[in-house]
């Protein structure tokens, strides 16, 4: 069984973005990046797959300009076999990833696609349902258990009451969440065999997908500072600032 795995290049989450100057939106000129710390969780189940013997291969998939390829070559020193870069400069948005995961997975015929459950960059939690949606496959999201079994994906997720554990035939979609797993260190020997592992570049042309971004950004701001705490004398005067001034009540 093949397990594929969508991976996406974003800003550091140790890093504090910028806004741009004129507002259209986050500078990242010169900033640290790294893979979306979601799709490193979902790189690191399917590696586990692989070594309990259920994958027979993990294929790392990420779309976008081509510095993506160090993306794709962490992914292979956590253990992915071989990967896929889908080369473009147009701004991505969720619906056009699903087409170009929907394009490799009829090419690739995947017997599970594992995906972080959203980016940190733009937090759409989209692009999963999207693809689930588009490839007509069951779906299970914010995952935080995966076992396959006799040919069937049983899948553990949190909900607002606690537990749901969901039972789906394959292939299927599934989204991570935090606690699905630790990823493992990447350790120097497996960054240098990540550098001779297959890694295949594709056009969106060369897989009959339109990415031309359907939402317009209008303008990005960061968000007000907060204000300085004041004390009150009494109880009164407390519920005069919570009525008339911060308007909660």
């Amino acid at each position: 069984m093949k397990v594929l795995v969508p991976v996406k290049r974003v800003v550091d989450y140790n890093v504090k973005v910028r806004v741009k100057s004129d507002n259209t939106g986050v500078d990242i000129a010169n900033v640290k990046m790294s893979m979306n710390p979601f799709d490193e969780i979902a790189v690191e189940e399917a590696v586990r797959l692989k070594e309990k013997g259920v994958a027979t291969e993990v294929i790392a998939v990420s779309c976008g300009v081509t510095a993506c390829q160090e993306t794709l070559r962490t992914a292979m020193a956590i253990g992915a076999d071989r990967a896929i870069l889908v080369e473009t400069t147009e701004e991505l948005q969720p619906l056009a990833v699903a087409k170009l995961l929907k394009a490799l997975m009829d090419k690739e015929q995947p017997g599970l696609v594992i995906l972080g459950k959203q980016a940190i960059d733009d937090d759409c939690n989209q692009t999963g349902q999207m693809l689930a949606a588009l490839a007509d496959l069951p779906q299970a999201t914010f995952a935080s258990k995966v076992e396959v079994v006799d040919g069937k994906a049983r899948v553990t997720r949190e909900v607002d009451g606690g537990l749901e554990t969901l039972s789906m035939s394959l292939p299927a979609i599934v989204t991570t969440d935090l606690r699905l797993n630790e990823p493992r260190y990447v350790t120097l020997p497996n960054i240098m065999k990540a550098k001779k592992k297959q890694l295949d570049v594709f056009k969106p042309d060369d897989l009959g997908v339109d990415v031309t971004p359907r939402i317009k950004t209008l303008k990005v701001t960061e968000p007000p500072k907060r204000s300085a705490g004041i004390k009150v004398a009494d109880v009164a005067a407390l519920v005069d600032k919570l009525k008339n001034v911060a308007k909660v009540i």
